[in-house]
């Protein structure tokens, strides 16, 4: 009952100076809204990261790329051959822990076009149809290449929903799909003839907002009628995982060697290395063994030679964690000196007022209130201004984060987790109540003879 009496008290206090209670809980509410508004950010950036790493291929999905020879190796670099094929085909012979492996032969400096628009940001790579298993590819119209497609290195490509937009326009600006099947495009001045087109490929926070809006265009409401939300996304169309896979070109491997690579383009030197080799391992749990037979099977293609090396995805997540460990340890940091100058308003604020309220506490212990009693009021009004300066750093974080959305659009939006709001306000009680201890024991020593007659 005493606790709760003194809640009453404190509130009725913050109401009586309603001006000078703001301005004290001032620092609580900036340091809630800092220390939500950075989870939130946080939080944004590690499922924008995850949810790209998903998309890419998967936590089972290994890269094999170039690199240097080590240097106890360097005698040897002239003889390194880089990844070829005799790589993919070794390893589908001989390694048993890996069930999926996809050649890329990329196309760097292409010039894609139509007429008179071009495309400058597609990503134009030879491939087998095993990429699509391997990137998560989905093919919404037409076909994917054949066998009889590599075999006599045909000019057929599979594209993109942002090729097809930035060479036959969007379907939002014609008022229908466009799927431009049958349709010629140049790759530096080369025609190849359009056979497929993979779906378009959002984040979950797009899709939602899609949904919505629908919803609300088929309803008929006031923000449909107001207008397109503005879209989120990293320049164009989502985060870049999705971006990238918008912007991608595929043809036949053969097509790409024979087009491109066999005449060496500008060099003279026919060139047969892959750019990278995609690698899938049977089984998850098994991972570092199925790299190692990779490795070994390597090796032996490759006389010896370490001129390859692995990246898998989780390292990859190491790195996300890692960064996200980061990040929440420099927002926390500043977000609780924010909180810390708040607690310091508090106990100045109350300092001021057990000044006002001496004869108050000296009539209080005249009829009976001992020391204690007079310690927890002061303690329990001190947690109540920093409680509902919290509170109000809630709504202003809400508000925070949403202009945060509004000011830079980003597919990684920051989301608002209820442990991060449990924590702040929490953590401002924590202030509060350690901000009221010293004024609270000067309180409880007052004399109430001394109280009585101060003026």
């Amino acid at each position: 009952m005493i606790i709760l009496n003194s809640i009453v008290i404190g509130l009725k206090e913050i109401w009586a100076h309603k001006v000078r209670s703001l301005l004290t809980m001032m620092g609580i509410i900036l340091g809630v809204t800092s220390l939500v508004g950075m989870a939130a950010i946080i939080k944004g950036m590690e499922n924008g990261m995850k949810e790209a790493m998903i998309a890419m291929g998967g936590v089972d999905k290994v890269l094999t790329r170039d690199q240097q020879v080590p240097a106890w190796q360097d005698h040897l670099a002239d003889q390194a051959p880089g990844i070829t094929l005799v790589d993919v085909h070794a390893l589908k012979r001989s390694a048993p822990l890996i069930r999926l492996v996809s050649p890329e032969m990329s196309l760097d400096d292409v010039t894609i076009s139509r007429g008179d628009k071009r495309s400058d940001y597609s990503e134009c790579v030879g491939v087998w149809p095993s990429v699509l298993e391997m990137n998560l590819h989905t093919l919404e119209h037409g076909r994917f290449f054949n066998d009889l497609d590599e075999e006599q290195a045909r000019p057929v490509v599979v594209i993109g929903t942002g090729i097809r937009d930035e060479l036959f326009g969007k379907p939002s600006e014609v008022g229908r799909e466009i799927v431009p099947l049958g349709e010629t495009i140049q790759i530096d001045g080369q025609p190849f003839v359009i056979v497929g087109m993979f779906q378009e490929y959002i984040g979950e926070q797009e899709a939602k907002e899609r949904a919505r809006a629908k919803l609300e265009a088929a309803q008929g409401t006031s923000k449909a009628a107001a207008g397109p939300k503005r879209q989120r996304g990293w320049g164009r169309r989502g985060g870049w995982a999705f971006w990238r896979k918008n912007y991608t070109i595929y043809m036949p491997l053969n097509t790409a060697w024979v087009r491109f690579r066999s005449a060496g383009r500008g060099t003279g030197i026919p060139d047969p290395r892959l750019t990278d080799m995609d690698i899938k391992v049977a089984d998850f749990g098994r991972m570092e063994d199925a790299i190692q037979q990779a490795r070994n099977v390597m090796l032996l293609t490759h006389q010896g030679i370490e001129d390859f090396t692995f990246e898998t995805q989780e390292n990859q997540i190491e790195n996300i964690n890692k960064q996200i460990r980061n990040a929440r340890m420099s927002g926390g940091f500043i977000a609780g000196i924010s909180l810390l100058v708040g607690g310091i308003g508090i106990m100045n604020i109350m300092l001021a007022s057990i000044n006002e309220r001496v004869r108050e506490i000296g009539i209080c212990k005249a009829v009976g209130a001992t020391g204690p009693n007079i310690f927890l009021q002061i303690l329990i009004e001190s947690a109540v201004i920093a409680v509902v300066g919290g509170l109000m750093g809630l709504v202003v974080s809400e508000l925070f984060v949403e202009l945060i959305g509004v000011l830079t659009p980003s597919q990684n939006t920051p989301m608002i987790t209820r442990e991060a709001e449990a924590v702040a306000v929490g953590f401002s009680a924590l202030v509060g109540v350690i901000a009221g201890i010293l004024p609270a024991i000067k309180a409880a020593r007052f004399s109430p003879i001394e109280a009585l007659r101060y003026e």
